[in-house]
């Protein structure tokens, strides 16, 4: 590797070698294929290859990182608020009711995590301590401002499949049955396929939160058959989706009813054009982009 030595001292002292480590592991020279010995990286890199190519994918990688945790604070919010407007119209109190649950769903294990968080923010929140002092028990509107994604995630997988396509739905995931398989159909009236994408979003939302690399990580695999068959969502890859174009174009299509008029996407694909497309031998398939992305209905329309 090439070395600017002021550079690199001043970015190993500040971010240190490990962590950079994961963003010039791709510039190291890949083994040739009938070298079985070595399925890994070699230990020399490709020629030409600079420090500051390094810091500047280091870069975009935390700008990335801003982008999606503003997208997928919204989604966190509008999801407690969806769910909440559903179990909140059954009673104040039902989502303590179990019958309104899935059989296999653990609602004991939920209810304690839940007030664990509660118990705990009640320390420091005077309107959770109002309740608690006036009441037997927290409402869900109250519940719901100390719950974390995976909380909601796991709330929402564990609703009925009625309950859990009225929400969906409301956000545009209008699925058509009819180019599914047979056994394709038996899954998606089984459980509805937004579930495990709120899955695979709560891994990428707490990899952000902890400041870890996102641009090439494999995610939880989300199932994409069924929304496949949505004209925006199309574009996924066959059967499921682990790299981060999936968990991007979802967003997107979220944040449309969430937010309309957003600039998140034109801003998301502004950051890759600028910052990720001008490194030497980057691309965006790496991060399981199409090579016609840009010309793509979600982000061709992102253009302001």
């Amino acid at each position: 590797m090439l070395i600017d030595e002021p550079l690199a001292r001043q970015w190993l002292s500040s971010v240190s070698y490990y962590r950079l480590s994961g963003y010039w592991y791709t510039y190291r020279i890949l083994p040739t294929p009938h070298d079985r010995r070595q399925p890994k990286r070699l230990d020399e890199f490709i020629p030409g290859t600079t420090f500051s190519e390094v810091a500047a994918l280091y870069e975009f990688d935390r700008k990335l990182r801003t982008y999606i945790h503003d997208g997928m604070e919204r989604i966190e919010v509008a999801m407690r608020t969806r769910i909440g407007e559903l179990l909140v119209a059954k009673g104040a109190l039902a989502y303590r009711d179990s019958s309104l649950f899935r059989d296999d769903f653990d609602h004991k294990s939920w209810l304690l995590t839940a007030h664990r968080r509660v118990e705990r923010a009640r320390k420091r929140n005077q309107a959770i301590a109002h309740y608690a002092a006036h009441y037997d028990d927290y409402p869900f509107w109250v519940l719901a401002d100390v719950l974390d994604f995976s909380d909601i995630s796991r709330l929402y997988d564990g609703l009925h499949i009625d309950d859990q396509r009225s929400i969906s739905t409301s956000y545009g995931f209008i699925v058509d049955p009819t180019r599914l398989t047979a056994k394709q159909k038996r899954r998606y009236y089984r459980r509805d396929p937004l579930a495990g994408w709120l899955e695979q979003l709560t891994v990428l939302r707490n990899t952000c939160a902890h400041h870890g690399r996102v641009w090439n990580r494999h995610l939880t695999p989300a199932s994409c058959n069924a929304f496949s068959t949505i004209e925006d969502l199309s574009s996924l890859p066959r059967h499921q989706s682990d790299q981060l174009y999936g968990a991007l174009l979802v967003m997107a299509f979220m944040l449309n009813t969430i937010s309309p008029g957003t600039s998140w996407h034109h801003k998301l694909r502004q950051l890759i054009n600028t910052e990720f497309l001008q490194l030497p031998g980057r691309n965006p398939e790496e991060m399981g982009f199409p090579s016609d992305w840009q010309q793509l209905p979600v982000w061709r329309n992102a253009s302001s």
